[in-house]
């Protein structure tokens, strides 16, 4: 049995499901079977939510869990940034419901309330990075709305903490608005127009940060967002280095 769905921007599907393993998976299962949307799927209760690295996100009924499944017309490092697309998107959600001086983004998708998670981003795509179009991609995003994990990677919290929360569905219409706006400012100006709306609410810009790497912990300055997405660090001794992938702690 499905939910009801919520009105999306025109051109937009939706998919709805009571419950489903993982919206990123019945992406991947629909893309698999040639649909290429764009098709907002969403679900009241994940059996098998995940977030980066592998780790499970907690999917309690109440909270938005989402993914757009999509044909980006790019390639693979130009999609890897419509996690920022995704970021600054749902900034504009959650801006809309808690103090927007409180919301910030977190390099490079993590959306916090008062430094606090409260929204994930977790893209996937097909996988044929040599390709000038990737056939798919997956943007998952999941928003704390009423519920907060007691145990998390990150301190973490909820939209309710900090005002009247939307239902799932009030919060995907707004979230799909949103990223129909800032996607059609991505595919009319580029990277660099989302690459500046992201610096205007970025969280610890210009402080110090530990970035934990498979290898090696450094500390610096978190110097700006570069033009590629990557995290630019200023290291102590003064070298710069660019971080592209990584987890991000602020000092």
């Amino acid at each position: 049995m499905s939910v009801t769905a919520p009105r999306v921007p025109a051109g937009y599907a939706v998919a709805s499901f009571d419950e489903i393993d993982s919206t990123n998976e019945e992406a991947r299962r629909r893309a698999a079977a040639g649909e290429r949307g764009p098709t907002w799927i969403w679900a009241k209760h994940q059996t098998a939510g995940r977030g980066r690295r592998g780790r499970e996100w907690e999917s309690p009924e109440g909270n938005l869990m989402a993914t757009l499944l999509i044909a980006p017309g790019v390639g693979a490092p130009e999609a890897a940034r419509l996690s920022f697309v995704a970021a600054v998107a749902v900034h504009d959600l959650v801006s809309g419901y808690a103090t927007r001086s409180a919301v910030k983004v977190k390099w490079p998708n993590d959306v916090l309330i008062d430094g606090k998670k409260v929204a994930g981003i977790l893209l996937e795509s097909s996988g044929d990075a040599g390709v000038d179009a990737l056939p798919w991609v997956a943007i998952g995003v999941g928003v704390n709305l009423i519920h907060a994990p007691a145990t998390a990677h990150y301190p973490a919290t909820f939209v309710g903490a900090h005002g009247p929360a939307p239902s799932p569905a009030e919060a995907l219409a707004a979230l799909a608005e949103a990223w129909e706006t800032r996607f059609r400012t991505w595919r009319v100006s580029g990277f660099a127009a989302i690459r500046d709306a992201w610096l205007g609410v970025a969280a610890g810009l210009g402080q110090p940060l530990e970035v934990r790497l498979p290898s090696e912990t450094l500390t610096g300055r978190f110097e700006t967002l570069m033009p590629d997405g990557a995290l630019s660090l200023l290291l102590p001794s003064g070298a710069r280095r660019a971080i592209t992938a990584g987890e991000v702690f602020f000092a």
